[in-house]
């Protein structure tokens, strides 16, 4: 997609309404602002350019800025002002204060964290998005945004290999997804051992909930939020591959049902944060078929490499589980946020979240699906679209080249290392996170190495051309390496590669 594909379809955008609308409708859209219809239609335009300049020119950025803490907000008013403002000279501050401060997580060289990925589709439909500026909260507040959502959730089962007993939604996060998974735990959990909805509320501190010691923080916060209370949740240790070990797990279940404890929820990681860990699936799952326990798998990064048919083995046992999320607005080139959560079980999840005051009744009820049953907000983004623009723009195999590379790219990487006599792996690479550290053989003292390593990554993040991130595997400072930035390319991974020798060497 070129500039002028982008510029043709933000004139659509722009006038999308705007030749429907009766002259005094127009008025009453711009009234009170500095903006007119003109103005909109050729603002519209230079932004588009603006917008079609940044994605090309995103490494020339220093990928993290060269600002301090209340650097930004010095810069602006301390009040709103009283009168309207002209937008160029809005915009003009835009550039002049916001973007000298933003991280540019979209940069080649973004590689840290897992990305949060956009792509020139997904941001188009995300114009439109703006432009509909539609809640679409239920079928009939939004029947196109509903059905969409269905047909894309289903396109994306098929290109992860998943059964059609998958019934998926868009959350806004994994995090989000989690606790919608935890409370339908709950849920399931209390109507097995009671019989009725809420029956077991006074009984709650008796469920309990198993995690690895290497799983997301964010299951700390849903464990507490859905009201199990951290000390219900079981850190089940790890293997040498980082994974969680099943028979610890099958331990630790055990000893909860000899205490009288009632084991509600199982959260396996494919690829963890910090190594990319993929738990056994079936050895866990069979054991939550065992004892009825809710299996939710979080494959928040890595689920997008499954559309990959030689990487598809990593959800080998998903049929055990009753839920599963992964963000295309990580790894599939989907504009944040943009969560996608499955479930087995569709009567726990309604009956966990469903509510029907008498102002959201409609006559399509009992028809439709409404998805605002599906999860904790009543109010709804129209998600489905910038997914539907992505998948359709670069078609499953443009997807799959993209992340088929970023895995060849780190696996190349990861032999570097270990080919390296400074550098060492600590971690398997079996997607697109190489985790590291420089390891010279004449520094033994562990101490010491954590600090040369913090050392080294401070140094190589002072290079504006890139950024990465550390973890802590079993107490060994670690370098990570994600590698899946949509603009990234080979020679980006060989010049970071080059970088941490040169710097290492002069530590």
């Amino acid at each position: 997609m070129d500039v002028a594909d982008e510029v043709v379809i933000a004139e659509a955008v722009a006038s999308l309404f705007l030749p429907h609308l009766r002259p005094p409708l127009l008025a009453l859209c711009f009234s009170g602002t500095s903006m007119n219809p003109k103005d909109f239609r050729s603002l519209a335009h230079q932004m588009v350019d603006w917008m079609a300049d940044y994605v090309e020119q995103a490494g020339d950025h220093p990928v993290i800025p060269d600002t301090q803490p209340g650097d930004i907000r010095a810069q602006l008013p301390s009040s709103a002002p009283q009168e309207a403002e002209p937008f160029a000279q809005i915009f003009a501050d835009f550039q002049r204060t916001v973007i000298p401060g933003m991280t540019h997580w979209n940069h080649p060289g973004w590689f840290a964290y897992f990305p949060a990925n956009h792509s020139p589709p997904s941001i188009l439909a995300e114009m439109l998005t703006a432009t509909l500026g539609a809640q679409c909260m239920s079928w009939q507040t939004s029947p196109a945004a509903t059905e969409l959502e269905q047909v894309v959730l289903d396109w994306l089962r098929q290109m992860l290999g998943l059964s059609e007993s998958w019934v998926g939604s868009i959350q806004d996060t994994a995090s989000s997804a989690t606790l919608v998974a935890l409370l339908s735990a709950r849920e399931q959990a209390t109507q097995h051992q009671y019989g009725m909805k809420g029956a077991a509320a006074d009984n709650a501190d008796r469920l309990v909930v198993y995690a690895s010691t290497e799983a997301h923080s964010s299951i700390d916060k849903g464990v507490k939020l859905a009201g199990y209370g951290l000390n219900q949740l079981r850190s089940i240790p790890t293997d040498e591959n980082f994974a969680m070990d099943p028979n610890a797990l099958e331990a630790a279940i055990e000893e909860d049902l000899a205490a009288g404890l009632q084991p509600a929820c199982v959260i396996a990681c494919v690829g963890t944060t910090s190594s990319t860990g993929l738990d056994p699936l079936e050895a866990i799952g069979a054991l939550c078929k065992k004892h009825n326990i809710w299996l939710h798998i979080d494959a928040a990064y890595a689920g997008s490499a499954a559309i990959l048919p030689e990487h598809q083995y990593i959800l080998d046992g998903v049929e055990y589980a009753d839920s599963f999320v992964f963000n295309p607005h990580k790894w599939l080139f989907t504009n944040f946020d943009c969560s996608a959560y499955y479930v087995r079980d569709v009567d726990t999840l309604l009956r966990t979240f469903r509510s029907d005051p008498e102002y959201l009744k409609t006559v399509y009820d009992p028809q439709v699906v409404n998805f605002r049953d599906w999860g904790i907000p009543l109010g709804r983004r129209f998600r489905a679209l910038k997914l539907w623009f992505v998948l359709r723009s670069y078609g499953v195999k443009g997807l799959q080249e993209h992340i088929r590379n970023h895995i060849t790219w780190a696996q190349e990487l990861g032999e570097w290392v270990e080919a390296s006599l400074n550098f060492e792996l600590l971690a398997p690479v079996p997607l697109g996170l190489v985790c590291l550290r420089f390891h010279p053989p004449s520094v033994q003292d562990e101490e010491a190495l954590n600090a040369l390593n913090e050392a080294l990554l401070a140094k190589v993040n002072q290079d504006p051309r890139f950024h990465l991130t550390h973890t802590k595997l079993r107490g060994r400072y670690t370098l990570r390496v994600s590698i899946g930035q949509l603009y990234t390319t080979r020679q980006h991974v060989v010049e970071l590669w080059n970088l941490l020798q040169t710097t290492a060497d002069q530590l």
